[in-house]
């Protein structure tokens, strides 16, 4: 299992859990990217505080992401040669994701694809999780409409299986700290007004992220009784630069604002009990977020695209859109919304069925592939 990131970790975690539990397993956990980063809150550390073994770490320490990549590709086909996985379990659609999977799949390692089938136009996270899914032999989607794309992309309906998202699971078993704790933790005061925002780097933007973010800012300050967690984004390009933002506007308001790297999954998850709604661009916002009955501000157009709860408020990237977009999640009617709309991403037994695909599945239907032809309309 290759995992790069506090957002796939706390994904993957209770799949990696589950799966070492089994006789029939031995599991191998991967370690790259913003896992070995101290500027990233060096999560690494929070895989082995779960009491999970770290087999491998693959640094990618460049700041050019393209060759960081490269670095990724060389430390996954050493760590592959040396832990001979017979199976690789990776998840969504981070860039190093394809080096890890153009090294397995040079290797001959099958592959199972967590959360392909999706679409977020903004991004060319985009076009490398379709990537990831012509490279995978097993794939689990998170909803029906996913599953049916990815069967379109060629890959036979025997191999992609519906779970729902395993994010969404984890938020209905995960038993979150008090408000008590989690604003002791904090270092804030948290309740239905609290903004929990993660802005990333929209990377198809003709607009830079240095001004995304002054623009999220800007409006956030128009609501000044509102509390407001922030967290970084994730290494893409012009990360970098929003951090800067936030960083500086924590620094001019102390009292309301926190701007912490990495809440890890437990504080993230809490915090989805306590605070009013989320703001940014986030999948997670998209995907998990709707399960707990708040609302959802989705600025711009990283995740255009992806299937979404009502509950979701899409707006456009400017500082009075986004102020609108946060007056409505914080009224009465958009919390009522909140309340009352169906998480599309949601399944009782997601846990469980990936758990029995990835072990279970044999090995030989995964090492070659066929291209699954869908009929042809009768009119070409």
């Amino acid at each position: 299992m290759a995992t790069s990131a506090r957002a796939d970790w706390g994904l993957l975690r209770d799949v990696a859990r589950q799966l070492d539990a089994r006789a029939d397993v031995e599991l191998s956990v991967i370690a790259t990217n913003m896992h070995l980063d101290p500027a990233f809150g060096l999560t690494v550390n929070e895989i082995e505080a779960d009491g999970v073994a770290v087999a491998a770490r693959v640094p990618m320490n460049h700041p050019d992401p393209a060759q960081a990549t490269a670095m990724c590709l060389s430390g996954m086909a050493e760590a592959f040669a040396r832990i001979k996985p017979d199976l690789l379990v990776l998840l969504g659609d981070r860039y190093e994701m394809l080096a890890v999977a153009t090294a397995a799949t040079i290797m001959r390692i099958p592959i199972v694809h967590i959360a392909g089938g999706e679409i977020s136009e903004g991004a060319f996270d985009d076009s490398i999780r379709h990537a990831l899914t012509k490279l995978s032999a097993l794939h689990l989607t998170a909803t029906e409409p996913y599953r049916r794309r990815v069967i379109q992309m060629g890959e036979h309906p025997d191999r992609v299986i519906n779970t729902g998202a395993i994010g969404v699971y984890n938020l209905a078993h995960d038993e979150p700290m008090s408000r008590e704790e989690l604003e002791a933790s904090v270092g804030l005061p948290i309740d239905r007004r609290t903004l929990l925002v993660t802005l990333h780097p929209a990377t198809l933007d003709e607009v830079s992220a240095r001004e995304r973010a002054r623009q999220m800012l800007a409006a956030i300050d128009r609501f000044p009784s509102s509390t407001v967690i922030i967290t970084y984004p994730n290494n893409d390009p012009e990360g970098r630069e929003i951090i800067e933002e936030i960083e500086a506007y924590g620094q001019r308001n102390p009292q309301r604002v926190k701007v912490i790297p990495s809440l890890g999954r437990h504080r993230y998850l809490s915090a989805l009990h306590y605070v009013g709604a989320v703001v940014g661009n986030s999948s997670s916002g998209i995907v998990e977020v709707p399960s707990m009955g708040i609302p959802t501000v989705d600025i711009g157009i990283r995740q255009q695209g992806r299937l979404a709860s009502d509950s979701v408020i899409h707006c456009a990237a400017d500082t009075d859109s986004i102020a609108s977009a946060i007056e409505c999640a914080l009224s009465p009617e958009g919390k009522r919304l909140a309340e009352t709309s169906a998480n599309p991403y949601g399944q009782p037994d997601t846990l469980a069925t990936m758990v029995r695909a990835i072990a279970e599945t044999p090995l030989e239907t995964l090492r070659t592939k066929r291209f699954h032809d869908l009929p042809l309309p009768t009119n070409l």
